[in-house]
């Protein structure tokens, strides 16, 4: 892996969904919004962006960021050790059946991680976000060791920009192994993720998923999401700084 600075935002991204019992999501979105978010950071995490999956009213997926994985290790211990969980772990598992489909990710480039430049959280619903794509493909081998990097850039990531959206962060297993076992994560994996924001529903049901990259082990998972109002990514954030120096893979930023 190249050596130059990351030039965005996280070096490790963990990408979580949960598959919830009939009628949880709501109530766990509520209190993960309300009460969640801020003691996480408060402890050197970043919540980058919860979602609702449009295809599936019992899955909720969020983003958790990290500036490393020994500070990782020690955000997490904090979290679910100290006062804020404990007073609302009982709540939040209630509507969970599965919280441990978790992909441990970094950039697949120093410039392809989200960017943060211009996000807010924000309290009104009624707010514009967009929607937002998120495309998993398993590889038959580690990302470094094939082109699936250069041939979504140059294959895929143009036909984003053509049809409306634009990419907002690309990524590849984080190797390393879980330096906090007591949330499982998904080894033994290697996969290539990319993020699409869209401005409008029309736009992100239009997007063609048929293109991808050679080199794949079966059909791509495609999530598509809806940022709730604490959401810091949504369909309108900032394109990543690898394909906004390319014009041809991104619309015109909405900010």
């Amino acid at each position: 892996m190249c050596a130059e600075p990351l030039r965005g935002w996280l070096p490790i991204v963990e990408l979580r969904q949960y598959t919830l019992h009939a009628g949880g999501r709501d109530v766990l979105i509520d209190l993960f919004d309300s009460e969640l978010v801020e003691p996480q950071e408060q402890l050197g995490m970043k919540v980058i962006g919860q979602f609702r999956d449009l295809e599936n009213a019992d899955r909720f997926v969020w983003l958790r960021g990290f500036q490393n994985m020994p500070e990782r290790a020690q955000s997490l211990g904090e979290f679910y050790g100290g006062p804020v969980w404990q007073a609302h772990r009982e709540a939040a598992n209630a509507t969970m059946i599965d919280s441990h489909d978790v992909l441990l990710l970094r950039p697949a480039r120093p410039d392809s991680a989200f960017r943060h430049d211009g996000l807010a959280r924000s309290s009104s619903e009624a707010l514009v976000r967009g929607f937002v794509a998120a495309t998993v493909v398993h590889l038959e081998t580690v990302a470094d060791e094939t082109e699936v990097v250069s041939d979504f850039e140059r294959e895929i990531a143009p036909t984003v920009g053509e049809g409306g959206g634009s990419i907002l962060g690309y990524f590849v297993t984080e190797a390393s192994e879980n330096t906090f076992p007591s949330l499982p994560v998904r080894e033994g994996e290697q996969v290539f993720v990319w993020f699409t924001g869209f401005a409008d529903r029309e736009s992100l049901e239009r997007a063609s998923t048929a293109a991808q990259p050679p080199g794949l082990k079966g059909v791509a998972q495609v999530l598509r999401l809806a940022p709730t109002p604490q959401s810091f990514l949504h369909g309108r954030s900032p394109t990543c700084s690898a394909a906004a120096v390319h014009p041809q893979n991104t619309r015109e930023e909405t900010r």
